[in-house]
């Protein structure tokens, strides 16, 4: 059972996204406590199932969190299986997951999967609009989704998703910090890091800061967002 709770800092690889086998050795051998690997476009099996293979060369603990069933590959550590809470469009908050549940419900491994309960937080992003989420929360919006999640889901995670833009820390810290006066509840942050100092910052407003974009664009500068 991986002890997610412990992890300061992860990587998320998009399949649909090239990286090169010395970049993927760097992600790898960073220090970085996970990969995940997931996406929002773009993410089939075979691109899926590829880059496992190739993490695989090495130690890491790597997750895939399923956005889509077809992509769905086995030979992961752990699953994570993202509920956007504040989709507009109900078709994104069960729906997938029903389907997928009556198409695999005998071969699920059930003790391998998390369910994260996600406030899709920038409205330009693509996954704000794929599920037409609305976006413009305020500090007790944003904890009565934590709630929710916590209290009526049952999940152990949740996730604050700013994907591409970065989230204000002075209203993420009120969360965070209102949010651990209740419990046990875990907090990822991910979206818009593009520095050391802006992983510091965010990795004080959550449990678990996760680097995604920036590994396309600077790895240099990725790869110095792992604590030390």
């Amino acid at each position: 059972m991986l002890e997610m709770k412990s992890w300061k800092h992860v990587f998320k690889l998009d399949p649909d996204k090239s990286i090169s086998d010395e970049a993927l050795e760097a992600i790898c051998e960073s220090g970085s406590d996970a990969v995940i690997v997931g996406g929002t476009y773009g993410v089939t099996f075979d691109k899926t199932i590829d880059l496992l293979a190739r993490i695989r060369r090495y130690a890491i603990p790597c997750l895939l969190e399923i956005s889509n069933q077809e992509a769905i590959v086995p030979g992961f550590d752990h699953y994570l299986v993202p509920i956007v809470l504040n989709a507009m469009n109900p078709n994104w908050i069960l729906k997938p997951h029903h389907i997928a549940v009556q198409e695999f419900g005998t071969m699920i491994p059930w003790h391998e999967i998390s369910t994260v309960g996600y406030t899709v937080l920038n409205p330009e992003s693509s996954v704000a609009q794929l599920t037409e989420s609305e976006t413009e929360l305020n500090e007790d919006e944003i904890i009565a989704y934590a709630r929710l999640s916590h209290h009526l889901l049952k999940s152990s995670y949740f996730y604050l998703e700013y994907s591409g833009t970065l989230g204000d820390p002075q209203k993420l810290s009120g969360v965070y910090e209102r949010l651990k006066r209740e419990g046990s509840l875990h907090i990822f942050y991910g979206g818009g890091i593009t520095s050391k100092e802006q992983a510091e910052e965010m990795s004080k407003i959550a449990d678990t800061i996760v680097v995604g974009n920036l590994i396309y664009k600077d790895l240099d500068t990725a790869i110095r967002t792992v604590p030390k």
